[in-house]
């Protein structure tokens, strides 16, 4: 793990990159806000987290770290050890953690709860829509430090990292770090951001080909097929918004169920 700081004092804001090694867009974004070094006006920490599995440019070397918090000293797993290291790292902190994904190639932004935190930076990024988890994904950061996740767009993507570059910016602006409006600033006058709240996984069973037929973030209608594993058609038995849903984005699921829970503004 890699920390290093921008400002002088004790930083209460930090920027996190590369919890999954093979979403590099994190680190550099932060690799650029170094090399920049831009006059702060508060003290900031960056760290890139899993350095190991980025080097192999895998998602993790021994299991997968957005899993594990809030980690284990004392563990055998390398990326068990390694989470409690960063929550140490990140205690007192509010923190941008950025990721990205195989399921939407625009960026958006993920939190405990649609709250303070959301409501003071979140109208400040460059984000389509916001995901709650309301704790409905066990283990990940979200549920142990003040933090805003972004999916900067899909992964291994240039887009994706000029995108978290953007959303560095605006958190560090909206945060008060970087002075005034900035370049890359968001207009929020007026702008309302849908929020949706994660409501139920959606397996994966074990097949030879998997595909969806629905976009995330757009209603699916009971009744509509929305996926097909090998050849059986999967049918909606009630009406759902698809988050992070995709053929290939994880081992054991297709994504997720959400519903619309209104708009942050």
């Amino acid at each position: 793990m890699r920390v290093e700081q921008l400002g002088e004092g004790e930083p209460d804001l930090a920027v996190v990159g590369s919890i999954h090694g093979d979403e590099p867009c994190g680190a550099h974004a932060i690799e650029t806000l170094l090399a920049e070094e831009p006059a702060v006006e508060r003290p900031v920490k960056f760290i890139i987290a899993n350095e190991r599995a980025l080097d192999r440019n895998v998602r993790y070397v021994e299991t997968d770290m957005n899993r594990v918090f809030p980690g284990n000293p004392d563990a055998e797993a390398y990326e068990t050890r390694l989470a409690y290291k960063l929550l140490d790292e990140l205690r007192g902190c509010t923190t941008l953690s950025m990721h990205s994904t195989q399921s939407y190639s625009r960026p958006f932004a993920i939190v405990d709860e649609a709250g303070p935190l959301a409501e003071t930076i979140c109208p400040h990024l460059s984000i389509d829509v916001l995901v709650e988890t309301a704790d409905f994904v066990k283990n990940t950061l979200v549920g142990y430090v003040d933090v805003v996740e972004v999916e900067c767009g899909l992964q291994g993507s240039d887009q994706a990292a000029e995108n978290a570059v953007q959303l560095v910016r605006e958190f560090l602006t909206a945060a008060g770090a970087l002075p005034g409006s900035g370049s890359g600033s968001v207009e929020t006058e007026d702008r309302a951001i849908p929020v949706y709240q994660l409501q139920k996984l959606i397996p994966k069973q074990p097949a030879d080909s998997y595909a969806v037929h629905v976009e995330n973030f757009e209603r699916v209608d009971e009744g509509s097929p929305y996926a097909t594993i090998d050849d059986r058609e999967l049918i909606a038995e009630e009406p759902f918004y698809p988050v992070l849903m995709s053929p290939y984005g994880y081992d054991s699921q297709l994504g997720y169920a959400a519903e619309l829970n209104g708009k942050l503004k």
